[in-house]
């Protein structure tokens, strides 16, 4: 029996395992992108993992998804993997998180440039100068 508010509803086994199987689905997800995927725990927190990487070494565990969202909210306009790894990254994972802010289209930015690796936010002026 599942209770919802004052109602109560009876399922049989196979609709309670199906209802089970959509909770979970949407509570835990994965998305893959070119170079990145964002996996969303049960738990809330969020990793990000170099696409195709098996090691800890490459992936980076986030809280939750609005963390990442005010990490890059902190960046400034034009950002790079050193500007990333003032969160306290190193290595190539700093890399890994650009380019997934990259791809992801939860961040509006774009690459610019590949040496050094460098992102600029799209919709935001803050931190723009006249020469921008």
């Amino acid at each position: 029996m599942l209770h919802v508010g004052d109602d109560a509803h009876v399922l049989d086994r196979t609709a309670a395992v199906r209802l089970r199987d959509a909770l979970g689905d949407a509570l835990e997800c994965e998305r893959e992108f070119l170079h990145t995927t964002g996996r969303q725990r049960a738990d809330g927190s969020y990793v990000v993992v170099r696409r195709g990487a098996d090691s800890d070494g490459h992936r980076k565990v986030f809280d939750s998804f609005p963390v990442v969202e005010r990490f890059y909210e902190r960046l400034p306009r034009e950002f790079t993997a050193a500007d990333v790894g003032g969160a306290g990254l190193t290595g190539s994972r700093r890399h890994m998180l650009l380019r997934h802010l990259v791809e992801h289209p939860a961040f509006d930015c774009d690459l610019v440039a590949r040496q050094p690796l460098t992102a600029r936010k799209r919709g935001d002026s803050r931190g723009s100068t006249a020469d921008d």
